[in-house]
């Protein structure tokens, strides 16, 4: 049985499939740091945020595309990434 989404929702998983798509479009050496960038960035928004805050997700929707085509950009090579990143990483998994 398939659970449905709304409309709000959609969009979350629509920016996040975007983002993964992007991580394989960089250089193999920063996968990783990038898909770590991405699953940070989503998870701890999804911890800080209660989904009945429409305007306030929507409006890290907006901030969160801005973002991603930036880093779509050919010439982003890298990103940076945090040391509470890396911690994150190494308890969450």
């Amino acid at each position: 049985m398939s659970s449905r989404h709304s409309g709000l929702q959609k969009e979350v998983l629509a920016l996040y499939r975007r983002a993964l798509r992007m991580v394989r479009t960089k250089p193999p050496a920063t996968r990783d740091k990038f898909r770590l960038f991405v699953r940070y960035s989503f998870k701890t928004q999804t911890t800080t945020v209660s989904p009945r805050q429409v305007s306030t997700v929507e409006h890290l929707i907006r901030r969160g595309r801005r973002q991603l085509e930036t880093y779509e950009s050919p010439t982003v090579k890298d990103c940076w990434v945090s040391q509470e990143m890396r911690d994150w990483e190494r308890k969450d998994g």
